[in-house]
């Protein structure tokens, strides 16, 4: 056994060296390729073949991130806590319901794509648009959200609860007072994986938002996130250093975001609980 123990040990170890290892090859290789061609002319308000900015990207891209989870999140997370906290056990709806999300997080994203060019495309005629595109992200995410808030509620042990009932709380008001902060670090982990599908997604994005690069004047004009700037500045083989600068910029966007998300997670968390 104990033989066994070390050589588990040491592919645990093996495996998360080599991870860790593939990870920083990757991020050094953009950094280098990148850095020297971050100029600013990439910051243009306006884009053209001369500058070939990335600013409207910027700006597409924190348009499509707030409005996808203004739409996904609180679905996700409400149905979350029915899923735990409502639901009783052995509901065929409840089956159904978590048999679907994993279904649905499955499925790869130029189905959703697809998806949403034939519905808000098409069907519904939005034409290519950031609003077509955030519903079409808006689903491709919500699965995610979901498991991820059940999950984060289901770890919330049953004595903090039967306490809160034991003191005379209410359902509704153990669930915001008591479950929800403690809870709260695990729903958030969830919508930062979320921000991170958003951000560098572009299969789903191409068939529903478009790939123009201007700054949309509202939710029904056509945008491109940094992601789709990025595959289409290197699939044009014109620009392949500026598509570099750009996957710079998106790593800072998506950390950036990360770490407000994080920032926010935890001072919602420490006043809940101090509350």
């Amino acid at each position: 056994m104990k033989t066994l123990s070390i050589l588990i040990k040491g592919l645990v170890l093996f495996a998360t060296i080599a991870t860790f290892s593939i990870l920083f090859i990757i991020i050094g290789y953009i950094l280098i390729r990148g850095i020297p061609y971050i100029k600013p002319s990439l910051f243009a308000l306006e884009y053209n073949t001369e500058n070939v900015s990335l600013f409207p990207a910027i700006i597409t891209t924190l348009m499509m991130t707030f409005l996808s989870l203004l739409i996904s999140a609180p679905i996700g997370i409400f149905t979350g806590f029915y899923l735990v906290e409502y639901a009783k056990s052995g509901n065929k709806l409840v089956e159904i319901i978590r048999i679907t999300a994993e279904t649905l997080s499955g499925i790869p994203s130029i189905v959703y794509g697809l998806f949403g060019l034939l519905f808000f495309v098409t069907a519904l005629g939005w034409s290519f648009s950031i609003i077509a595109g955030a519903f079409t992200l808006s689903i491709m995410i919500l699965p995610l959200i979901m498991r991820a808030t059940e999950e984060a509620l289901m770890s919330v042990p049953d004595s903090l609860r039967e306490a809160s009932f034991a003191l005379g709380a209410g359902k509704l008001r153990t669930i915001f007072k008591i479950v929800f902060p403690t809870a709260m670090p695990g729903i958030f982990a969830g919508i930062i994986l979320a921000i991170g599908r958003i951000v560098g997604e572009t299969a789903a994005l191409i068939y529903t938002a478009g790939t123009v690069p201007q700054i949309p004047k509202n939710l029904f004009s056509s945008g491109r996130t940094l992601a789709i700037h990025m595959y289409s500045l290197s699939s044009e083989g014109l620009y392949t250093n500026q598509a570099y600068a750009t996957a710079v910029i998106l790593l800072i966007v998506v950390i950036g975001i990360n770490g407000l998300s994080s920032m926010v997670a935890n001072k919602l968390s420490k006043g809940d609980l101090n509350g």
